[in-house]
């Protein structure tokens, strides 16, 4: 008996799979059953290369009653601009829950993670931003500040979006394409603490090895979303936050632990190694474990799960399969 595989190219994934608050809810649904439990979840394996300034990710996860379950393989080689080639890439393979068999290889190049982690982002303010939230403030001027602004806008109504960049060229690029894509005024501000302190909440999207966020910068009521920081090596945040903010949500505690903004709180002894915290998943599941009043100052920090990869590879592969998209072949 032969088995089907569907093999899809990015530019089909792309049009299937779109940033809207449907794939968000599928998201959702993919932290809640972590929270409750419903996940086997391995640690990230990671590789370095640095001979090639290269590394590698990958990432899996079983989700109870999800017909199948992804591993996501990404690569990052950071020489591959001067060569003209991405520094970002990689793929999904979809695993029948069932029998192990193939199902579907997403030949996505990163862009479902891109996806994923911007629905993540809009979760995070969902759940933690005051509702009346205004001002929005982007830290970094990449791929993923375009997505994360386009993301929390469909969870908040937002007045204005202010960018920060290290290059006020790709910073002034990013905030035209944030006006165009969420039709919200967007303007580039070249003093980060400015930056930080004019706006109710907050998205930090780089890849700094030194904290960018200090502690002396955050205003009462704010919330900040911190997603640049995926390996030991990377730090956004000002590890002293964590002694002024009221809430800290990580998407998953042993990460956020070894990958996340809590390693350098950790390192510092500023945060006790046995402490734990509500993950983003408790806080859909009992949003009262969430931000309790207006003042309260809160910090969520996403590193990245299988769960969201295995939601995100899932939908892709039922959208395929109803519009009879990609190639099959029979293995």
């Amino acid at each position: 008996m032969s088995n089907k595989i569907f093999i899809l190219s990015e530019k089909e994934i792309k049009s299937l799979i779109h940033l809207d608050l449907n794939l968000i809810a599928e998201i959702e649904k993919a932290f809640v059953a972590l929270a409750k439990g419903e996940v086997e979840m391995p640690p990230i394996l990671s590789m370095e290369m640095k001979d090639q300034r290269g590394e590698v990710d990958v990432k899996t996860a079983y989700i109870k009653n999800f017909d199948g379950f992804a591993v996501k393989i990404s690569p990052g080689f950071f020489n591959n601009p001067s060569l003209g080639l991405p520094s970002l890439n990689g793929l999904m393979v979809l695993f029948s829950s069932k029998t192990g068999l193939v199902q579907s290889l997403l030949l996505d190049n990163g862009y479902l993670t891109d996806i994923r982690t911007a629905a993540a982002g809009a979760i995070s303010i969902k759940y933690l931003s005051n509702k009346n939230s205004k001002s929005l403030g982007i830290i970094g001027s990449g791929l993923q500040a375009r997505l994360q602004a386009q993301a929390a806008c469909l969870v908040r109504k937002f007045d204005t979006i202010t960018v920060w960049g290290r290059d006020q060229l790709k910073a002034q690029k990013c905030a035209e394409d944030i006006k165009s894509n969420t039709n919200i005024n967007c303007k580039v501000e070249l003093n980060i603490e400015k930056a930080v302190k004019e706006n109710e909440v907050l998205i930090t999207t780089t890849p700094s090895k030194e904290y960018l966020i200090k502690q002396s910068w955050l205003q009462q009521g704010q919330h900040i979303t911190a997603m640049g920081s995926d390996n030991s090596e990377k730090n956004e945040i000002d590890p002293n936050i964590f002694k002024s903010i009221d809430l800290f949500v990580p998407d998953r505690n042993s990460q956020s632990k070894k990958l996340g903004e809590l390693r350098t709180a950790l390192k510092e002894n500023i945060v006790k190694e046995n402490e734990t915290f509500p993950e983003l998943g408790n806080i859909i599941v009992d949003p009262n474990l969430g931000r309790s009043s207006e003042n309260q100052i809160t910090l969520c920090d996403l590193t990245g799960t299988g769960v969201q990869d295995t939601a995100i590879a899932t939908l892709t592969d039922k959208l395929a399969k109803e519009k009879n998209i990609g190639k099959i072949i029979e293995n």
